[in-house]
C-alpha cells in the first residue's frame, strides 16, 4: 500500500510528501462521502414527494404502481449503474457527476412505495440503525491493517445468490425466502460496506497524483450508496412495521 511506500522510502526532505498524501487521502474520502450523503438526500426527498403525490392522487398513483411504468422504474437504477460504470472513463467529469444525480434521483422513485407500506416511524428507526451499522463498519474497514480482499470475493458470490433469489422470489412472493434473503443480505451488505471502504482506500494509493481521483471519487461513493440502500432495504423488511 501507498502508506507502506512512503514510510518505506521516507527521508527527513521527503516527510513533507507523507503529509501530502495523508492530507489528499483525507479529501478523498470526504469527496466520497459527500457524494454519497447528498445522493442519499436526494433519494429520501425524492422517495418522500413521490409517495406524498401518490397518496394524494390516485390516478398518479396508479400510473406510478399499478401500470408496466412500476417496471421502468425498478429496473431504471440498475440501468445507470450498468452505464456509469463502463462510461466513466469516457465521461467528463460533469457528465459523471449529472449522471450519478439522475442515478439518485431515480433511486428515489423506485424506492417512493416504502412510504406506503411502512410507517414513517420504523421508516425513520430503520434507517438510524442502517446509519450506525454502515458507519461503524465503514470506520472498521477504513482503519483495519487485515486485507479484506479475500472477504470480498465471498461477498460477491454471496451477492450473485441473492440478486438471484430476489428474481426468483418476484413469482413466488415466498415470505420464508424473502426472510431469508434479508438475513443473508443484511450480514452481505454489512461485509460489503467494511471491504469497499477499504478498497477505495487502496485505489487512491494507486491513483494517487493522478487527475482520475475525482472520478474514483464518484464511482466509490456509488459502491457505498449502494451497500447503504440494500443494507436499509434488508433491515426494513426485517424490522419495519408495516401500516
Amino acid at each position: 500500500m501507498a502508506n507502506g511506500l512512503f514510510n518505506r522510502y521516507a527521508t527527513p526532505g521527503r516527510a513533507v510528501d507523507q503529509a501530502q498524501y495523508d492530507e489528499g487521502l483525507r479529501q478523498h474520502m470526504l469527496s466520497v462521502y459527500n457524494y454519497m450523503s447528498i445522493g442519499l438526500g436526494l433519494t429520501g426527498v425524492v422517495a418522500f414527494v413521490t409517495a406524498m403525490l401518490a397518496m394524494s392522487n390516485p390516478a398518479f398513483a396508479q400510473v406510478m404502481y399499478g401500470s408496466p411504468l412500476k417496471w421502468v422504474v425498478m429496473l431504471a437504477p440498475l440501468g445507470f449503474v450498468f452505464f456509469l460504470s463502463a462510461k466513466i472513463h469516457s465521461m467528463s467529469m460533469s457528465a459523471a457527476q449529472t449522471t450519478f444525480w439522475a442515478f439518485a434521483a431515480v433511486m428515489g422513485l423506485s424506492l417512493s412505495s416504502i412510504f406506503l407500506v411502512y410507517t414513517g416511524a420504523s421508516i425513520a428507526r430503520v434507517f438510524f440503525i442502517t446509519g450506525a451499522t454502515f458507519g461503524a463498519m465503514s470506520l472498521w474497514g477504513y482503519t483495519t491493517k487485515r486485507d479484506l480482499s479475500g472477504m470480498g470475493s465471498f461477498l460477491l458470490m454471496g451477492l450473485i445468490g441473492i440478486i438471484v433469489a430476489s428474481v426468483v422470489n418476484i413469482f413466488l412472493a415466498s415470505s420464508a425466502l424473502q426472510f431469508a434473503v434479508s438475513v443473508i443480505g443484511v450480514l452481505i451488505f454489512t461485509g460489503l460496506t467494511a471491504y469497499d471502504t477499504q478498497r477505495i482506500k487502496e485505489e487512491y494509493s494507486e491513483g494517487y497524483g493522478s487527475e482520475s481521483l475525482g472520478k474514483m471519487a464518484l464511482m466509490g461513493a456509488l459502491s457505498l450508496y449502494l451497500n447503504f440502500i440494500n443494507l436499509f432495504t434488508m433491515l426494513l423488511h426485517l424490522f419495519g412495521q408495516r401500516e
